[in-house]
């Protein structure tokens, strides 16, 4: 339609998402479908935030607040910094919006000029590109490989720095791929970032706390202090603390950085939702032992889907150091045909086909910029995840 703006030509829907309302449909019409699209954790909000939420509304915290967060929410994420990163931040380096999402989407907004280049390391989370072409920007897409266990070297991430470069992306541990750089991985690439003082550099750490067999989770700023005063530091409670929908993320950065930030999110949503952040208090402040526990738990599921992809016919699964999801190639499937005689040219093939013959969703690789593999998200119950995986089995067995 003609009054659409030409801006929304350069992006396209979550295809996340897609695969998730796909799956409903097919649901509500009866199919047995197994969904494994979602990037959001099964397990229920702990008690405590819940009560932390109610217990606003029953004081009546539910008005407008200050446009990037409330004082009581920021003074937590400054404590939350200090306590896990070794990193101070006061207040006024902090923003609070609707979600990581959001942060990012204000961070590009108000910082890309045309032209301007984003470095970002695929696979990557499929709003990243999207969110830079909407904000005016290139994204600059440095593919790795399985081989580099999806993590990008210091010599690619050097080889994509331009004088246009405005900011890298890098996202510890990874979706979709689960990786996650040590210490020792990371050194090399914050040295890099070292040598281009241009260069800003938004680090997502949506997944610090999913972390498996013993990993040290690390973040750029932290190790390289040379880096802090141009780093965006971002995380959130959606994942760690399974509260997806109460759409909280955070940041600390800069202060100008931060004002920029606050100034954009004025003239779109203005505040997160009052008792939301209430509730965001309580999760960073409070009780944190539940974190490990779901973390095992994510682990014994991370293994049992790695082993069982490993059994099926033409897929390679390596195993990640943390999140909820892997990445596993199918190369091994492309060029064969299904059951209806049908040609599995890419991953969207595959995927497809196995949506249509086995009833599983899931997501194919293109959309995170690196082909052939599909994502699993394994934040489901062991059962359901070992029907999945069965009928992976069944359905690349049937190729031929």
């Amino acid at each position: 339609m003609a009054f659409i703006a030409s801006s929304l030509d350069r992006i396209k829907p979550s295809p996340t998402i897609a695969v998730t309302t796909r799956a409903q449909e097919l649901k509500a019409q009866g199919r047995d479908v197994i969904a494994l699209g979602a990037g959001e954790p099964d397990f229920d909000t702990p008690d405590n935030i819940k009560a932390a939420g109610i217990a606003a509304i029953q004081r009546g915290d539910t008005k407008y607040t200050a446009v990037d967060g409330t004082p009581a929410l920021k003074k937590a994420i400054a404590a939350k910094f200090l306590r896990e990163n070794g990193l101070t931040y006061a207040p006024e380096q902090v923003t609070v919006a609707s979600g990581g999402k959001q942060i990012i989407f204000n961070a590009m907004l108000a910082t890309l000029d045309p032209g301007d280049e984003v470095v970002i390391p695929s696979p990557y989370w499929v709003s990243y590109p999207d969110i830079v072409l909407l904000a005016g920007g290139v994204p600059v897409i440095v593919p790795t490989s399985m081989e580099t266990n999806f993590k990008v070297t210091a010599a690619a991430l050097e080889a994509a720095i331009t004088p246009r470069t405005k900011w890298v992306i890098l996202n510890s541990p990874s979706n979709p791929s689960g990786a996650a750089y040590s210490e020792a991985e990371l050194r090399p690439l914050t040295d890099v970032l070292m040598r281009h003082p241009h260069v800003w550099i938004l680090t997502d750490d949506m997944y610090e706390h999913i972390v498996f067999d013993g990993f040290r989770f690390v973040t750029p700023a932290q190790i390289e202090p040379g880096l802090y005063a141009r780093t965006l530091t971002m995380n959130g409670v959606s994942k760690a603390y399974s509260m997806t929908g109460w759409r909280i993320g955070y940041a600390a950065g800069a202060v100008p950085l931060i004002k920029a930030i606050a100034k954009v999110q004025s003239q779109s949503t203005s505040n997160p939702c009052s008792i939301s952040q209430a509730a965001a208090v309580e999760a960073l402040n409070g009780p944190q032992d539940f974190i490990p526990v779901r973390a095992e738990a994510f682990r014994e599921r991370r293994d049992l889907v790695v082993a069982m992809l490993n059994q099926a016919t033409g897929i390679t699964c390596p195993s990640p150091e943390g999140a909820f999801y892997v990445y596993p190639s199918c190369a091994g499937t492309i060029g064969k045909k299904t059951k209806d005689g049908k040609v599995i040219t890419n991953d969207l093939d595959f995927v497809s086909a196995l949506l249509d013959e086995e009833g599983v969703a899931v997501v194919h690789g293109e959309a995170f910029g690196l082909s052939p593999h599909f994502r699993i998200s394994y934040a489901t119950s062991t059962e359901e995840l070992t029907k999945a995986c069965e009928r992976i089995q069944r359905f690349c067995a049937s190729l031929s």
